[in-house]
């Protein structure tokens, strides 16, 4: 992180002299599990989460093949999905998992997979060791089941590229496992009735339509600043990433030119982050390679969507200068209609948005390691509310968010050292009739780079995903839960010479809990030099 140049450059550095780097024996098992060895070698264990696996209800199931490649260019996979056969279309589970290998020298990259235009997977690869590595992943799609209910075009893309530097072939197969409801089981309970990729930022729905969710992909990528968007300063501050007002961002969705929804975009730190990808061989980031959509709540504007008109949905990126690029935020509309009603009619009943309010203020003292500071402060306030008349009574639904994001960052001449700290909320409350859902959302990151004596790069950094939920029906609880993903990580190597003289090392843990009425995972994963030297399950 001592700037963007290093942030870019010294990770392809690294690869490039991958194969320079000697064989060295695998580490031996201990009394206390894998001793780990003295530095990376040319090998390291796979990547691999805490995070749970999806739970499956245990019925009938079966496994088709959606997508197969060897990613190699920019070309997209294109091919064709049919629902199986074998196990109709009544699911209450659909399990999508990718399966990848790469070896040799590689950047990370960014990749999509759509089925009939609708987003299911937006996800990252990690970096390869140059004797091979494999990983996957796993996602709950339960909630595309309408999208795959009939025949659709597939496309899938990781953007890549291969030559006589970057030797990496990304060769990845994806698969959908469905899970039958049997019995009186209900298939697929609480999932939409439709699902739309939003095209053109136009967006027509059924007239019955009585409950609108829409989630965005966002992230920002693409090797400029806003890749690392969080770590951006104002226009004039000296540092290699200046961007208009500072590093305040915000995802906001609009209909016909009205504020609809507010949400803090999570700070995901791909696999060649801070300037140090010894930090990620195992243990990706939070969400890097599942990344999570912002979901929306538009039920309050459901009526007015409900004329049977086109009308003008779209989605922006707050903070962003003018002019500037580097966010991809494709969309999907879920819909829930009234089977009761032909039309469901109502209206928007009120709409309150706070002032923006945004801040960030650059000091210079001249003194001390880190002479330069920026200070931000921002947040963001948005109220809307509702009505509907449909087929089962009026229903009124209001939706506060609140958003609010505080961050210090410090930097010394030559941007060495380079430290950061920051801290966003996402506040939600949805209620809707009698029922009531509130999630308190907190992104945090803690960390600093430095160059030290004989150019060893180190960099020590803290990450957190939290987010608590609470469901109440008349004013009570009906279920709960507490998400807390943190992970640690210390790496430190040699700058500026071959691989093989690096001499890297490095040591992670990522503790993922995830507990409330529906139960309870609590593992944590510790790593040194590439070495799984614990994985501890505490419930």
């Amino acid at each position: 992180m001592r700037s963007l140049k290093i942030m870019s450059m010294i990770s392809g550095l690294i690869l490039a002299a991958g194969a320079l780097l000697a064989a060295q024996p695998a580490a031996a098992d201990g009394p206390n599990g894998p001793t780990p060895p003295a530095e990376f070698t040319t090998d390291w264990h796979d990547p691999v989460t805490a995070a749970p696996p999806v739970a499956t209800p245990g019925t009938r199931s079966c496994t088709i093949t959606l997508a197969a490649a060897q990613f190699r260019d920019f070309t997209p996979y294109q091919g064709s999905y049919t629902p199986p056969k074998e196990c109709g279309t009544r699911w209450n589970k659909v399990v999508l998992r990718l399966e990848g290998s790469v070896k040799g020298r590689q950047y990370d990259r960014l990749g999509h997979l759509t089925v009939g235009g609708v987003e299911i997977l937006r996800t990252s690869t990690p970096q390869p060791s140059p004797d091979g590595i494999a990983w996957s992943v796993e996602k709950d799609v339960t909630r595309y089941r309408d999208t795959l209910s009939r025949p659709q075009p597939v496309e899938m893309l990781i953007g890549n590229v291969v030559n006589e530097t970057y030797t990496g072939v990304l060769d990845v197969r994806v698969t959908l496992t469905f899970h039958t409801a049997e019995g009186r089981a209900k298939p697929a309970a609480g999932t939409p009735d439709r699902v739309l990729p939003l095209t053109d930022a136009v967006l027509t729905v059924p007239r019955n339509t009585e409950r609108v969710l829409v989630e965005v992909y966002a992230t920002g990528s693409g090797g400029g600043c806003e890749e690392y968007w969080y770590l951006s300063v104002p226009d004039g501050a000296p540092y290699s990433c200046t961007a208009g007002e500072g590093p305040h961002r915000e995802v906001r969705i609009a209909v016909d030119g009205r504020l609809a929804g507010i949400a803090a975009p999570f700070p995901t730190v791909w696999t060649g982050g801070w300037s140090n990808p010894f930090l990620w061989y195992v243990t990706p980031a939070p969400r890097a390679f599942d990344v999570q959509p912002i979901v929306y709540d538009l039920t309050p504007f459901a009526a007015l969507l409900n004329d049977g008109r086109a009308h003008r949905v779209d989605v922006t990126v707050a903070g962003v200068p003018a002019g500037l690029g580097g966010w991809s935020t494709p969309t999907n509309v879920l819909l829930w209609q009234d089977e009761g009603s032909r039309v469901v009619t109502g209206g928007l009943d009120r709409h309150e948005e706070g002032a923006p309010r945004n801040t960030s203020v650059h000091t210079a003292d001249g003194e001390g390691a880190t002479p330069h500071r920026l200070d931000t402060e921002a947040a963001h306030r948005l109220t809307v509310a509702g009505h509907l008349n449909t087929s089962h009574g009026r229903v009124s639904t209001t939706v506060e968010r609140a958003v609010a994001h505080g961050s210090v960052h410090r930097w010394g001449e030559g941007e060495n050292p380079d430290a950061y700290t920051a801290r966003w909320t996402d506040d939600e409350t949805v209620t809707a009739g009698r029922s009531t859902i509130r999630v308190h959302r907190v992104h945090t990151m803690d960390g600093e780079t430095t160059v030290g004596a004989g150019d060893r790069l180190r960099t020590v950094l803290a990450l957190g995903d939290r987010a608590d939920t609470v469901v109440l029906r008349d004013g009570r609880r009906v279920s709960w839960s507490h998400l807390d993903d943190r992970y640690t990580g210390d790496a430190t190597y040699t700058t500026g010479v071959p691989r093989d003289q690096r001499h890297a090392v490095g040591t992670t843990t990522e503790r993922y809990r995830l507990y409330g009425s529906g139960g309870c995972h609590d593992r944590t994963l510790t790593t040194v030099q590439g070495t799984l030297t614990r994985d501890l399950r505490r419930c």
